[in-house]
């Protein structure tokens, strides 16, 4: 007898990872490459990818200063990609209209492909391909939908059209057709997280003999077991679940197995490739020459590409000024909207009965986690002396009645302003607070390595602020580990309100990281693996065996910036800063890393054609306390600006200001920037 599976499913739209809600809102989660690896690592059954996008759009990750990437732009090109860092059976779909398209993605890295809407316009295609291929690598993916009166009606075309098929009629079809499993998939559960539909699961089971897997409703690591306990199915396969949380996957199983599912056991590690991606070491120093010696003969972009200008033609969020090429992952819907408004509207209606809620669901969390004896800290709490770490460390000791271990990562670039409050934290809040200071002489190398690199000099503060707070946690054994608001949600809405996303290594190594591990670094510029250790994270198996959570306080308490300010600089005495910066408005914000706001926001600009003006102003637009047409007028004032602690920047790690320019220019996006006589050019509002 089989024993019973999960299969983490993966929805692939033009070329990135998204989030599904009822089938019609996608958020963007990143680069399948780096999602396929981690469930490698943490041996999953199977996997399922399901490419959900537009055929004319083609596929793009969208940004060019990340390390993992593909060539080519079609989805062969994606999934031969994912086939070299998949170690477990594969099932592709979407966009199968063929016996070719099946012959092609089998080809391409593909055990198994699903058939959907091919088989519902040519039911014959499924009994074709059976007899080709051989019914063991043939899926009929079945979408659902309940109507209002409670019958089950199959649709097509992505969940968007009427079929008039019954869904238990149509997988006895297409079992009889040759099929050799059937993927059922809820619309109606999908992205919901309340569980799985049991009632069509069992229906389907009892009709057909081949393996069923469900889909559709995982919101907890309980709702596993109920499709195959009560519902019959073989599998139950999950998406945006696995995107949430840290060893989501390994805990999924545990708890199935737990509850007397004869699963496979839990795996952590892969005996194919290791948690931290292993670099081609000459091809990397190679890339990185051709980019010296590009920045020295500024030949990189020669015109303005008409292709990239055909696919790519930038606009703007129809709300805030958010421009479609952005270093936030970020889609727009068919309004023109972009997801981080769609999200910031569903925030703003959340009732205070509702974030009280919240604010008890964290309790149990607290309750569940926090020291039992005193002869421990309660939690960490990730620090940078900013308000948002003021305010966080006061719910938390003040309304939690937690005793908290302050953790801060000192990246060397502190305002004046920004030292004091960091440092007065200790003495405020009556708590012990650790500094993790690396040493000067490697953060110099360190910044001056990734500007060159990745063309982000900041490269060590994104992963030291994301693995300094758990080393510690994972070093004195705390579980849980607090920061602020969850950049993405709050930025580009990544995830829904309703997802209570934490922190997790796959999140750090592609958004913070971008790709580019600690031990990218070990043998440059005579940096060694102990040079590394403060940017090395805990192993899966410390962190599966402390159940260490990392909880963004955001998601339980109401959050609005420009409010728990006042209170922090009331209560507190928090110090705002009194100094305007260069590019941005605001005075309360990056307080703890001067080239924040500055030549690192800079480097954005230069990039992607906007900066932290464009950030400031939609946050404030969002919060219903500026208009659009005043953003536009301070982002056209404030984004194009050149910082002037460029000039520190400069002597910290001993560059010419030319050399900065002619480098950070082989950064520029070509979908953005061209050059006309001369001079970079973009598109502006």
């Amino acid at each position: 007898m089989n024993r019973p599976r999960i299969i983490p499913c993966l929805l692939l739209k033009n070329g990135v990872i998204v989030r599904s809600q009822l089938f019609k809102v996608h958020q963007v989660i990143g680069n399948p490459m780096s999602s396929v690896e981690r469930f490698s690592h943490w041996n999953a059954d199977e996997l399922i990818v399901l490419d959900i996008g537009d055929d004319q759009k083609g596929h793009d990750l969208r940004r060019d200063d990340i390390q993992q990437r593909y060539e080519g732009s079609s989805v062969l090109d994606v999934l031969r990609e994912i086939a070299k860092v998949c170690f477990m059976p594969l099932t592709f779909g979407g966009g199968i209209r063929s016996l070719n398209d099946i012959s092609e993605r089998l080809a391409a890295g593909a055990d198994k492909v699903t058939l959907n809407t091919a088989a519902i316009n040519d039911p014959n295609i499924v009994k074709s391909a059976s007899a080709r291929f051989g019914s063991q690598c043939i899926v009929v993916s079945v979408d659902v939908k309940q109507h209002s009166d409670g019958s089950y009606e199959v649709l097509s075309n992505g969940g968007q059209k009427s079929t008039g098929l019954n869904p238990v009629q149509w997988c006895e079809k297409v079992e009889a057709l040759g099929a050799g499993e059937i993927f059922l998939n809820s619309i109606d559960q999908d992205g919901a997280g309340s569980g799985f539909d049991i009632s069509i699961i069992k229906m389907v089971t009892d009709a057909v003999s081949i393996p069923v897997v469900a889909c559709g409703g995982a919101g907890k690591y309980e709702h596993f077991s109920a499709p195959i306990k009560e519902g019959g199915a073989s599998a139950v396969a999950a998406a945006n679940i696995f995107h949430f949380f840290e060893l989501s996957y390994p805990h999924a199983k545990q708890w199935c197995i737990d509850s007397g599912l004869n699963m496979r056991p839990v795996g952590l590690g892969s005996r194919y490739l290791t948690r931290e991606p292993e670099y081609d070491f000459l091809a990397e120093e190679a890339r990185h020459t051709n980019r010296m010696q590009q920045a020295r003969e500024g030949d990189f972009i020669a015109a303005r590409p008409e292709s990239a200008v055909k696919r790519h033609d930038i606009r703007w969020c129809t709300s805030c000024v958010y421009p479609s090429i952005s270093a936030a992952p970020m889609e727009f819907n068919d309004e023109g909207e972009c997801t981080g408004c769609q999200m910031a509207k569903v925030k703003a209606e959340i009732p205070m009965s509702e974030w009280g809620r919240r604010k008890e669901l964290l309790r149990e969390i607290v309750s569940k986690y926090r020291s039992r004896d005193g002869r421990n800290y309660d939690c960490v709490v990730a620090v940078s002396g900013g308000k948002d770490s003021y305010f966080q460390t006061h719910v938390l000791k003040e309304e939690f009645g937690l005793n908290p271990l302050l953790v801060t990562y000192n990246g060397n670039n502190w305002t004046p302003v920004g030292w004091r409050n960091m440092l007065r934290m200790k003495e405020v809040f009556d708590c012990d607070h650790v500094i993790v200071q690396p040493s000067v002489q490697k953060l110099k190398k360190l910044n001056r390595l990734a500007f060159e690199i990745m063309g982000d000099m900041n490269w060590h503060g994104h992963v030291g602020i994301m693995t300094s707070p758990v080393r510690v946690a994972a070093q004195y054994g705390i579980p849980l580990v607090f920061y602020g608001e969850h950049g993405y949600l709050d930025l580009c809405g990544q995830f829904s309100m309703n997802d209570f996303p934490e922190i997790s290594y796959r999140d750090r190594l592609e958004h913070f990281a971008r790709g580019y591990e600690w031990n990218y670094f070990v043998g440059r510029d005579g940096l060694s693996s102990t040079d590394m250790l403060p940017w090395k994270y805990p192993s899966d198996e410390r962190l599966f065996e402390l159940d260490l959570r990392g909880i963004f306080l955001g998601n339980y308490v109401y959050w609005e910036a420009n409010e728990h300010t006042q209170m922090v600089v009331d209560r507190y005495g928090f110090e705002v800063n009194t100094e305007p910066f260069d590019r941005t408005y605001r005075t309360m914000s990056n307080l703890d890393d001067m080239h924040e706001n500055g030549v690192h926001d800079y480097l954005k600009y230069i990039k992607f054609g906007y900066g932290r003006a464009t950030d400031h102003t939609c946050k404030d637009i969002r919060a219903g306390i500026m208009s659009r047409d005043k953003a536009i007028a301070l982002v056209n004032k404030y984004d194009p600006v050149k910082p002037g602690d460029l000039k520190r920047w400069l002597s910290y790690v001993e560059m010419t200001e030319d050399e900065f320019d002619r480098i950070a220019d082989t950064f520029r996006d070509p979908r953005v920037w061209w050059k006309e006589d001369g001079r970079w050019v973009k598109k502006c509002l």
